[in-house]
């Protein structure tokens, strides 16, 4: 298995990165729904307690707010648990947000299946398929500490509603120093030749480590980061797919409208082929260790490289 070097938590690396840009924009201002130490808000917190706003657990009432505050032409930042922001809220967000297209950056902390043991009813991994219907919503999902710093950096320039997705657990670090991320592109994470496998947020890491494996049985893979579901890089997406004929998705998220619906979508009107969608089956989660939960589900390193295999055998 391919190895990557350990890295901080998305949500930390957030709250990090949050806290730097503020000192250089004065309009930026954080909204938290009483998740603070939790998704890491309480970094902002500490540094900028006057541009800080502790709205407990009324996740309406602070999106109602944060599209009030962005009316008058300040930036917030809008921070809770993704089953709050992206469930409970849902209503503000669509009407107070989205349709007037309101400079509101929403941050789903906790996202896809690795909660924290925080039960069940805590685990959101159907929220890229709610956002990226909505009309006027940017979606994005990073990969790793690098690429969260350098998205958050370039949703605060864009001047529209933005979901930005950050998991819970610490993460290796895919991206280098030097990676410039652009908002609506993806991102070639290796050349290949037999099969193109489509990944998104953490989930690229696994995509990346089961590389090794599949190398080892002779499967060339050619790997492609996306970051920004929506809006879509579809003609960056039709290539890589032209590129070996064969494609798969691999997300931690249900495959009922997430980024392989967006892919199949994509390709359907563009250039239809083989594919096949790999993530979480339609189902609710659980609580329980990562590792297993990861098993369990279907979406571990080891599972996308079986996933991988067995679908260029069947094809091929």
């Amino acid at each position: 298995m391919t190895t990557l070097a350990p890295g901080k938590a998305l949500r930390v690396a957030f709250g990090e990165a949050i806290t730097e840009l503020a000192a250089t924009n004065d309009k930026i201002v954080v909204l938290d729904g009483d998740t603070g130490s939790s998704t890491r808000t309480d970094i902002f917190e500490k540094a900028y307690p006057d541009r800080f706003f502790q709205m407990g657990i009324t996740e309406m009432n602070m999106l109602g707010m944060a599209s009030g505050m962005a009316s008058v032409g300040l930036i917030p930042i809008v921070s809770t648990f993704s089953c709050f922001i992206v469930s409970r809220a849902h209503d503000s967000i669509r009407v107070l947000i989205a349709q007037p297209k309101a400079n509101v950056k929403m941050m789903g902390g906790y996202a896809g299946l690795l909660a924290g043991m925080t039960g069940k009813t805590h685990l959101m991994f159907d929220d890229v398929s709610i956002m990226r219907a909505m009309a006027n919503m940017t979606v994005v999902a990073p990969a790793d500490e690098v690429e969260t710093r350098k998205a958050l950096a370039a949703v605060i320039e864009y001047d529209g509603p933005v979901y930005f997705r950050l998991t819970r657990p610490n993460t290796p670090i895919l991206f280098d120093a030097g990676y410039e991320f652009e908002l609506g592109k993806v991102v070639t994470v290796k050349e290949g030749s037999d099969v193109t496998v489509f990944s998104t947020g953490t989930q690229t890491i696994r995509a990346y480590e089961a590389l090794d494996e599949l190398a080892a049985d002779g499967i060339d893979v050619h790997l492609v980061h996306v970051p920004t579901i929506k809006p879509l890089d579809v003609g960056a997406i039709v290539a890589a797919a032209e590129k070996t004929g064969l494609v798969v998705t691999t997300e931690e998220h249900t495959i009922v409208g997430g980024l392989g619906g967006a892919i199949a979508e994509a390709l359907a009107e563009n250039s239809p082929r083989p594919m096949k969608r790999h993530g979480l089956q339609d189902v609710f989660g659980e609580s329980g260790p990562n590792d297993e939960l990861l098993d369990k589900y279907g979406i571990s390193t080891e599972h996308v490289a079986a996933t991988v295999k067995e679908f260029v055998r069947a094809k091929g």
